[in-house]
């Protein structure tokens, strides 16, 4: 073992504590990881540089911009609104007509801003009808996952893998490739959360009570993080409105609402907030680092007229013109012209900003620039494994396992095991993005070990990075509704493990099926 394979993996286990102990925004965390290996000559200042000019990177940060136009069009509320039964039905059935609709939409869109979109009107439309809402938001938060694996561009982590496979030479991801797998993980995991997690969800929290808004304000939840500045202070010792010019009318900890004396009880990282304040203020903190907004009243902001259709036309020429793009035909009418998904998504962000889809002046607020960083970084960290021989020397561990269970058929089922079991680990405890990065450099090295094809691994990551179900740490739209729905940690455990397990099979024995070694 040499010196920078030992220092990489040094550099490795404090990117990962730091990340697991959320000291810091994971894309300076990631950042700091590039920096030691850039002091120690692993990386050269080009590697360090050459993920922020990557196409999937710069694909992820236009497709935050497609994802407001839409969100702005208010035509997903309409849909969604569709198709919630109009009078009491059973639970079954309501997440039966909602989760697939979900699944579809997150399959093009951002997982974020849906999940902000829907889960007040899921928990809304429950107590009209008086169903207990816990039956749906957590569900619903899985359904987005799920939909994100079925297409390139469902989740950022599919662009990254796809960026990684580009930048070693070799032909990438098209649109609904990865739907081979994805709707088979997605069909499974849809019929498991619509007729039996119902059974593994708490019912509605004690507590819980509506909140009436006054005149010109709304009422905003938010989620503390770890760089709050009033984190083990109470609410009468820390002036919220003077900093951010809001009231906090309720603190929700753990799924329990907080009741008694709740104003001198100290503030601590993940506890949900409800806010009375201003419209301007989602616009002013929707980057916060001290928080994470996870609903809020969108109604000032949505479009007017034909632009409310015109967004979801563009959203649908995106989409066709990149499926057909990939097509030989196209291939042959324009040689060394590429109509991939950057092409596209490049002409529909122009389209959008210039007809007033999205607030053109303030564009840069509606990209998460933490996400950008993380991704941009991945791409050098992996570089920084494959450079040091640190990706080798894991690979070459994971054959010998492999080789331990039998003979090659068997092994290749437990290569994929074992990939997706370390991908899976990572993105429980970490950021989706920086557990790609971990793990590509060790699927591309045994799959040249083996010499054999190395595309079933690469998928095998995607799925693995995005099956984070166990907590609600592991995905952002967990967390999103653990203060809606008012979930605890072991509500994640119980409901999410059975998909993890699924994601994991459909994985090891579906993948080898479709895409030969």
């Amino acid at each position: 073992m040499t010196f920078q394979i030992i220092y990489v993996a040094c550099c490795l286990v404090l990117m990962i504590w730091a990340l697991i102990a959320d000291r810091l925004k994971p894309g300076l965390i990631l950042f700091t990881c590039v920096v030691l290996m850039l002091c120690a000559g692993i990386l050269t200042p080009k590697d360090c540089l050459e993920g922020f000019s990557n196409k999937g990177m710069i694909t992820v940060a236009l497709l935050f911009l497609v994802s407001e136009g839409v969100r702005r069009s208010g035509i997903l509320e309409q849909i969604v609104f569709s198709m919630l039964p109009k009078k009491k039905t059973s639970v079954k059935k309501a997440n039966a007509r909602l989760l697939p609709v979900v699944s579809l939409f997150s399959a093009f869109l951002n997982n974020t801003p849906v999940v902000v979109i829907f889960a007040p009107m899921v928990k809304n439309w429950a107590r009209k009808f008086g169903l207990p809402y816990t039956k749906f938001l957590i569900p619903l938060s899985y359904a987005t996952i799920l939909g994100g694996v079925c297409t390139l561009i469902g989740t950022s982590t599919n662009l990254v893998v796809n960026g990684m496979i580009q930048d070693s030479g070799r032909e990438g991801m098209g649109m609904f490739e990865l739907g081979k797998v994805g709707i088979v993980a997605t069909i499974v995991g849809l019929a498991y959360l619509i007729f039996y997690s119902h059974y593994l969800l708490p019912e509605k929290r004690e507590g819980d009570t509506e909140i009436e808004k006054k005149p010109d304000t709304t009422t905003v939840e938010v989620v503390l993080r770890s760089r709050f500045p009033g984190l083990g202070k109470s609410i009468r010792e820390f002036d919220f409105f003077r900093h951010y010019g809001a009231h906090v009318l309720s603190i929700r900890r753990s799924g329990e609402l907080m009741t008694g004396d709740w104003m001198n009880m100290k503030l601590l990282n993940h506890d949900t907030l409800i806010l009375e304040t201003d419209f301007k203020f989602v616009q002013a903190y929707k980057d916060s680092t001290a928080f994470l907004i996870s609903s809020y009243d969108t109604d000032n902001e949505m479009l007017k007229g034909r632009k409310r259709w015109f967004a979801f036309i563009l959203l649908a020429f995106m989409i066709v013109g990149a499926t057909v793009g990939e097509l030989p035909f196209m291939k042959a009418w324009v040689p060394g012209f590429k109509f991939d998904m950057f092409f596209f998504v490049c002409v529909t962000t122009v389209i959008m900003a210039w007809t007033g889809m999205f607030n053109a002046r303030k564009y840069s607020k509606y990209m998460s620039w933490d996400v950008l960083v993380t991704i941009a970084c991945a791409f050098a960290i992996s570089k920084g494994m494959t450079n040091s021989g640190f990706a080798d020397y894991i690979a070459g561990f994971i054959i010998e396992v492999a080789d331990k269970i039998g003979h090659s058929e068997e092994g290749v089922y437990g290569m994929m095991a074992i990939l997706f079991l370390i991908t899976n680990l990572f993105t429980e405890l970490i950021t989706n993005n920086a557990a790609a990065a971990l793990s590509f450099p060790l699927a591309l090295s045994v799959a040249e070990k083996l010499e054999c094809n190395p595309m079933p691994f690469f998928i095998c990551i995607c799925m693995a990075a995005s099956a984070a179900f166990c907590t609600p740490i592991g995905y952002q739209t967990n967390l999103l509704v653990q203060g809606i729905g008012g979930y605890k940690f072991t509500d994640y455990v119980k409901v999410g493990l059975p998909l993890n397990i699924i994601f994991f099979l459909v994985s090891v024995f579906v993948i080898p099926e479709i895409w030969e070694f």
